[in-house]
């Protein structure tokens, strides 16, 4: 894990709380391995649920998102890998996604609106520390 990894993860532990510090190096994977920002959200909008994705950018009320709902866009395999990263059941992880993605995608994105700093973790990562 290289040194920004472990930086952007004490900073989302922060957002997300403290005691989720696994939680936020596996958000900050499921970044990467999904394409940043855009490429989560673009897989929620080919998943039909764009309009939820939408709502955690925008400046509005944060639409909820289920357990099954998260693991439908990403993938059983991916939310299983990570499951077991963390040694906890892929239910688990897909509910503590469900409770937690809205919030970190609303936070990177203060003006309500996905700009290029917002698409680069780093510089999501510098603007909540702001």
């Amino acid at each position: 894990m290289s040194l920004f990894d472990s930086i952007a993860g004490a900073v989302l532990s922060k957002v997300i709380g403290g005691e989720q510090g696994g939680m936020a190096q596996i958000a900050i994977e499921m970044f990467n391995q999904n394409g940043g920002l855009d490429g989560i959200l673009d897989r929620f909008k080919q998943s039909g649920l764009g309009d939820v994705a939408a709502s955690w950018v925008s400046k509005g009320e944060n639409l909820s998102i289920s357990a099954d709902q998260i693991s439908s866009v990403l993938g059983n395999s991916q939310i299983t890998e990570m499951a077991n990263k963390l040694g906890i059941t892929p239910e688990m992880l897909s509910s503590q996604i469900a409770q937690h993605l809205p919030n970190v995608i609303d936070k990177i994105t203060p003006d309500g609106e996905v700009t290029a700093d917002s698409s680069s973790l780093l510089n999501a990562v510098l603007g909540i520390l702001k």
